[in-house]
């Protein structure tokens, strides 16, 4: 294992377990024929051709999009070079549900303040901006993550900051309190079949109800793992992909949020009985080996330590639905504390404890200043 990382301070960075590592801060505006450049470099430092396992969805936009220039150093799925960026747009994946009739939120992407405005007048609040790209180059995106916006005023407030050429995505709100959250996680071969495939349930997110998973469950879907591998193997999609699927309880529908077209930072939670995650199948795919079949271990939570707790204070202070989860888990699955590779908890520990603290007493000043226990809606920060 060879980890690229933006400091030498990076949890990551200090695992007994790799061989190398090669410290390279970015800054989000580099040319792609640069990092393309630095790529091969480390390529060349290694020595052999290695798998290359994006971790972000630019590195997963670049690697497709610069296929043939990479391939002599590195072992990657090979696809349609335009599909990643469209998968990790907001209008790139919706216009793609649209065309293979898989439900998603309902979605308008405007293109100046006069369409925001008539947008206004019709829309259904509450609602929800993000920004249309997952990454965007040389400049700010124009919302800071998910942002709930409760009424027009609100909208056209905010609207006026967003430029002449908005790059945001409206989207209809589905209330937490109706909703469940699932994952999916799969390997997909060069003829779409599922190498592994695996389900569950998110229960916390951070920041609340919109970031990272910070505690999860395997919970067997086999309706919903059917319909990410149709809609998977129909846009023709090869490799990992991480799908975060919204279930809607007033109509019993699944709505597609998001498809990461690369590993999940959650990914450890799923493993087969065979052994495998998806990491290991696309490794064992992509060197000509064969992935062993197995269930997946159902039961199985996933936690991270330095942002579930954050979370879970926040969840109960706002209130939430009830997630479709185990009883009991079957075991746990820690992101940082291993007992043979201790090192990365402690140094997240020094990186993170500070920022969760401050986070926390601000959440409980807000709270007595509002003489309410709600948490700052999503996108806000407290005051």
């Amino acid at each position: 294992m060879y980890a690229v990382t933006e400091d030498r301070f990076t949890p990551a960075a200090a695992s007994r377990y790799l061989r190398g590592r090669f410290v390279w801060p970015t800054t989000g505006r580099e040319e792609p024929d640069r990092l393309v450049a630095g790529l091969l470099r480390i390529g060349r430092r290694i020595g052999r051709r290695t798998v290359l396992i994006p971790t972000d969805e630019e590195a997963a936009v670049l690697i497709a999009e610069h296929a043939e220039a990479l391939a002599g150093s590195f072992l990657f799925p090979r696809g349609a070079a335009d599909l990643p960026r469209k998968l990790a747009s907001k209008q790139g994946l919706h216009e793609l549900c649209v065309a293979h009739g898989v439900p998603s939120p309902a979605a308008a992407f405007p293109t100046s303040y006069g369409e925001i405005e008539a947008y206004a007048r019709q829309a259904r609040f509450p609602v929800v901006a993000k920004n249309r790209e997952a990454f965007v180059r040389r400049r700010s995106p124009a919302v800071a993550g998910t942002t709930r916006i409760e009424g027009p005023g609100q909208l056209l407030h905010l609207a006026r900051g967003w430029g002449p050429r908005p790059s945001v995505v409206l989207q209809e709100y589905l209330p937490r309190e109706q909703a469940e959250d699932w994952i999916v996680h799969g390997c997909f071969g060069a003829d779409g079949a599922p190498l592994a495939l695996f389900t569950g349930v998110k229960v916390r997110s951070w920041p609340p109800h919109a970031g990272m998973t910070a505690c999860a469950y395997v919970v067997d879907n086999p309706e919903l793992a059917r319909a990410s591998a149709q809609f998977i193997q129909r846009i023709g999609f090869t490799g990992i992909a991480d799908l975060d699927w919204r279930f809607d309880r007033r109509d019993g529908r699944y709505r597609l949020l998001d498809f990461n077209p690369r590993m999940g930072a959650q990914f450890r939670l799923f493993e087969s009985t065979a052994g495998v995650d998806v990491v290991r199948a696309q490794h064992l795919y992509l060197t000509g080996r064969t992935v062993p079949e197995g269930a997946q271990r159902a039961g199985r939570r996933f936690v991270v330590e330095n942002v579930d707790l954050p979370a879970l204070v926040a969840y109960r202070r706002g209130g939430s639905g009830t997630a479709h989860v185990p009883a009991r888990a079957s075991g746990t699955e820690l992101a940082w504390l291993a007992g043979d590779d201790p090192l990365p908890f402690f140094t997240m520990l020094a990186r993170s404890v500070r920022p969760g603290a401050q986070y926390l007493m601000q959440l409980r000043r807000a709270g007595r200043r509002a003489g309410t226990d709600a948490p700052p809606r999503q996108g806000e920060e407290p005051k």
